[in-house]
């Protein structure tokens, strides 16, 4: 079996020497695999020409086969960075996947439900996150490693020692940094095709009007009801899709509010604010290290759903996860027509 395969290396080099066109020097190989196949499965067991070859077709048909699926990677790569590529330099295309990005997003690219031109759609969509806590840790990477182009991050907050537990967009050497600038350089490090907007404050009424104008989807991961109610209203008078995801001890919550398809805004179903001490924060009451990530790694699923078109979205649904039972339930989530955000949205 050696001297075969040495004969086919020395094929193969004198082909690249040659300047032999690679699917030819591919071709000499196939016909001499062939004819080693042949003698295995026409002459008789002992016969010198087997015995040379290694005696038995077996381990020369699982060569085959390797190779074979190796040809075949081959072309289904070049076929998905020719169906990515599609349409370039025509006027208002999309930007051009490089090699390295057509490889990273393969795994996108198969899905019948994304394909090449949902991952274009990623790559050109803007999301903008609020809150770089324990939800918009997870959501952020997600929205990172997910190829999605621009991503904003607002959170006026510094990254303390107690956040590590469930906030893993930080690290241990972030402590006393700021955690947008924290969030950036993680996000950054995973994926360096994706451009990321740090803004450190707070979201407040003068700004979020003007912020959320340069986003398509927005993506709410705060622990406080003033900016959740900031948010909503902000999205609603936009039109835009508004992720929003809680999370209380054991148990975590996501929607997607969005009254301009349909659906209610977030102030329909939490009219008013709870009052003191009725919803507790994570501080006060505690929160399970990976419910977090569970709850903001489907905030990054919605958003993807969201822009790329697949599957349907959340809306007019509310999913519930108790994570100490191993629980799921969703709620069917209804309109107000007294709601004074969404009210007279039609």
């Amino acid at each position: 079996m050696g001297v075969v395969l040495g004969f086919a290396l020395v094929l193969w080099g004198l082909g690249v020497v040659l300047k032999v066109p690679r699917r030819l020097r591919i071709g000499m190989i196939g016909l001499l695999w062939l004819a080693v196949v042949a003698v295995h499965l026409t002459l008789p067991k002992g016969a010198p020409l087997r015995v040379g070859t290694g005696e038995s077709a077996a381990p020369w048909l699982l060569l085959g086969g390797f190779a074979a699926l190796a040809l075949l990677y081959r072309q289904g790569v070049l076929w998905l960075r020719h169906r990515a590529q599609k349409g370039k330099g025509q006027p208002g295309a999309a930007p051009a996947f490089s090699d390295t990005e057509l490889n990273r997003y393969a795994r996108h690219i198969v899905l019948r439900e994304i394909g090449g031109m949902g991952q274009k759609k990623l790559k050109n969509a803007s999301v903008l996150v609020i809150g770089a806590g324990g939800l918009g840790s997870p959501a952020l990477l997600y929205l990172a490693a997910a190829g999605v182009g621009t991503i904003g991050v607002i959170d006026d907050d510094e990254v303390d020692n107690s956040n590590l537990q469930r906030q893993v967009i930080h690290t241990d050497a972030a402590i006393g940094t700021a955690k947008v600038f924290s969030a950036k350089q993680a996000m950054q490090a995973q994926n360096p095709f994706v451009t990321v907007r740090p803004y450190k404050r707070r979201l407040e009424a003068d700004i979020a009007a003007e912020l959320f104008a340069d986003y398509d989807v927005i993506l709410d991961g705060t622990d406080n009801f003033a900016t959740r109610y900031l948010a909503n209203a902000t999205a609603v008078t936009q039109g835009k899709s508004l992720i929003s995801g809680a999370l209380s001890q054991w148990e975590g919550q996501i929607s997607v509010f969005d009254p301009a398809h349909g659906a209610p805004c977030y102030q329909c179903i939490f009219p008013k604010a709870p009052a003191d001490g009725l919803a507790p924060s994570c501080a006060e009451a505690g929160v399970i290290g990976p419910l977090p990530g569970v709850i903001g790694a489907m905030m990054a699923v919605e958003a993807v759903k969201l822009i790329t078109g697949a599957g349907a979205a959340l809306r007019g649904e509310m999913l519930i996860y108790d994570a100490l039972w191993g629980e799921t339930r969703k709620i069917t989530l209804k309109r107000r027509a007294d709601c004074p955000i969404c009210g007279a949205v039609a």
